[in-house]
């Protein structure tokens, strides 16, 4: 049985992970490891079924039934548990680091991805509004550059990042060209755009992201901050977003996994 594995990276119980490039077309190769008897769920490929799983040279190299265990150096037993391709983790904040009063951007309270990411059966992360087009090269060096885990990020609207309190509130650092600057120079990184925590009764952080998000084709988070009294700004998103933007349009660049 030959499947079409490419690109698809896959965790059994054990966080053993690997993006699958080779096809055996029958020839009785010797794998690595062998997980035995574990229920794979793999969607690209329509599979949902207990089967056992190749590993040769850091790579999945076949999915069938019944592999023979004597083709493998080791067998893991993964029966009970599921095969499953890396998941993906939507709405993480991993830009970490020692600056006071910085919140997700840089701060305290972020976490490394690694320290959570394999374990609980994530290979990519998605940080949401840690970084913007001032700081994202830092966020890139720092933690993108030294994981592991494959980290990608919703850019915030504000170019000092999630940092919270006024910060988040300056509309003045609130910049459509300069974010759209920075996706279209991170492409392969930056894949969507985040507006977070805005509690004033402006439209302009919506409007500022949908137009950074038109002119680079990213989609837009947004998670508003509350007013008092209420603004109505939830009913004007859903109003704004019933023509089908396409920067509020879900197309996660990310899919393909």
């Amino acid at each position: 049985m030959t499947l079409n594995t490419s690109h698809v990276p896959l965790l059994a119980v054990a966080c053993i992970t690997a993006v699958a490039t080779l096809t055996l077309n029958g020839q009785s190769a010797r794998f690595d490891l062998l997980l035995d008897n574990g229920h794979v769920i793999d969607p690209r490929n329509g599979i949902n079924a207990v089967m056992d799983v190749g590993i040769a040279a850091g790579k999945i190299a076949e999915v069938s039934q019944n592999i023979d265990a004597a083709r493998a150096t080791r067998v893991a037993d993964a029966g009970g548990a599921h095969v499953v391709p890396g998941l993906i983790d939507l709405h993480a904040h991993v830009f970490y680091g020692t600056e006071d009063d910085a919140y997700l951007s840089n701060g305290f309270v972020a976490v490394p991805p690694d320290s959570h990411s394999f374990r609980s059966g994530q290979t990519t992360v998605v940080d949401v509004g840690g970084a913007g087009w001032r700081n994202f090269p830092q966020f890139k060096a720092q933690v993108i550059d030294r994981s592991r885990t494959r980290v990608l990020s919703f850019i915030n609207i504000v170019g000092a990042g999630m940092k919270g309190g006024p910060v988040e509130q300056n509309l003045a650092d609130m910049d459509a060209k300069l974010t759209a600057m920075r996706i279209r120079q991170f492409r392969e990184l930056i894949v969507g755009i985040k507006v977070a925590h805005y509690a004033g009764p402006q439209w302009d952080p919506v409007t500022r992201a949908v137009e950074a998000g038109s002119e680079t084709k990213v989609p837009v988070m947004v998670d508003f901050g509350g007013h008092t009294p209420p603004s109505g700004r939830g009913q004007e998103q859903h109003r704004k977003s019933r023509g089908d933007h396409p920067a509020t349009r879900p197309r996660p660049p990310w899919s393909r996994c």
